[in-house]
């Protein structure tokens, strides 16, 4: 067998990584991924998972194969898992192979890529294209996507091998207009630290975890993000349907204490990454899910404040209607199909430094 470097210049790497250790790269986020093409005939992947019993699911990541979409379930101990994403005996062949991380709630460490002997990697060419980030929650991660039999219903019980990054609207209108995605989204956030459902009892928002690599302290320490390693064309923020819990603030108190704070701390994020990205265009945007509408008068209000033609108000035709349970496959692709042709209408140069 041969073993690869898994910082060989072949490899694309896509997701905001933990890369300090350039030879053993952490996967955090969702729809974070790795793809090379070789000629061989066999492929395996050695990862090192760190688990938490999130609601008792299991942990599993995806791969496709010459376009072939795969599942893998990961060990829940401190064994590594050794996947075989391809193994033709005696078929020495031009392959493609994308190796991504499917859910949120865990991470990866990636240890070995072995291809057979004598494989060769083909050369990796690094093209224009438009680079993507999204902050958002749980349908931003593509979680329980895969529950195709309850469009529009709410979600079966389930051990996570549901959930699929690969089939989140954001990653779907990523792939349709050629882009790069960093998908900076977590199941449950909310905006606001000590509200919504993630990092249980200490709930954790996304004002803490827009600007991190590492930002689960159950899982490894916290650890500061570079924004210079990927600069986005266009940034969407798409947070707001966890703020309910544990009160309902916005909705019972739009005029609120708690609600005038959350206003502020989204203006707050905004003009923090405005000044970070400063030729970005910035999208802010709930989802399909089922919400109150407070959520969104609130976000108009926000976006008031801004007069550059670098902020934009989008709303999905079936914005907080769509579905009383997670986005589905087919729901994620009218959404992202929604998403694109907005963002193409932006007439966005990729050429353009941004």
């Amino acid at each position: 067998m041969n073993i690869i470097p898994l910082n060989s210049p072949e490899i694309e790497y896509c997701g905001r990584i933990d890369d300090r250790d350039p030879l053993h790269p952490q996967f955090i986020y969702p729809a974070t991924y790795l793809k090379f093409r070789f000629i061989g005939s066999f492929a395996s992947i050695r990862i090192k998972n760190q688990h938490l019993d999130w609601n008792n699911w299991h942990n599993f990541v995806g791969a496709r194969v010459d376009g072939v979409q795969k599942c893998f379930q990961l060990n829940d101990d401190e064994k590594s898992t050794v996947i075989t994403l391809l193994d033709k005996e005696n078929t020495e062949r031009d392959h493609e192979i994308l190796f991504f991380k499917r859910m949120d709630c865990h991470e990866i460490t990636l240890e070995e890529l072995v291809l057979s002997d004598n494989a060769k990697l083909i050369p990796y060419v690094e093209k224009p294209c438009l680079k993507m980030e999204v902050y958002g929650d749980s349908v931003s991660a593509g979680e329980v996507s895969e529950a195709v039999d309850y469009v529009g219903k709410l979600d079966p019980v389930h051990d996570g091998h549901f959930s699929n990054s690969y089939y989140s609207y954001s990653w779907m209108c990523a792939r349709k207009l050629g882009a790069k995605l960093h998908d900076i989204a977590q199941g449950g956030i909310a905006l606001l630290d000590k509200t919504g459902w993630f990092h249980h009892p200490d709930y954790i928002g996304m004002e803490s975890v827009y600007d991190k690599v590492h930002y689960n302290p159950y899982i490894n320490p916290v650890t500061t993000w570079d924004f210079s390693k990927f600069r986005p064309h266009v940034v969407v923020i798409a947070i707001g349907q966890n703020e309910s819990h544990p009160k309902d603030f916005i909705k019972e108190e739009p005029n609120g204490a708690q609600t005038i704070l959350w206003k502020n701390t989204y203006e707050k994020f905004l003009r923090h990454l405005m000044e970070i990205y400063p030729k970005t265009h910035f999208i802010l945007t709930t989802t399909i899910l089922e919400h109150d509408i407070s959520v969104d008068k609130a976000i108009d209000e926000v976006a008031s404040r801004f007069s550059s033609p670098l902020v934009h108000r989008f709303y999905y035709s079936k914005n907080g209607c769509g579905t009383k349970g997670h986005v589905r496959i087919s729901e994620a692709d009218a959404m992202s199909d929604e998403l694109a042709f907005f963002i193409s209408t932006l007439h966005i140069d990729i050429n353009e430094k941004v």
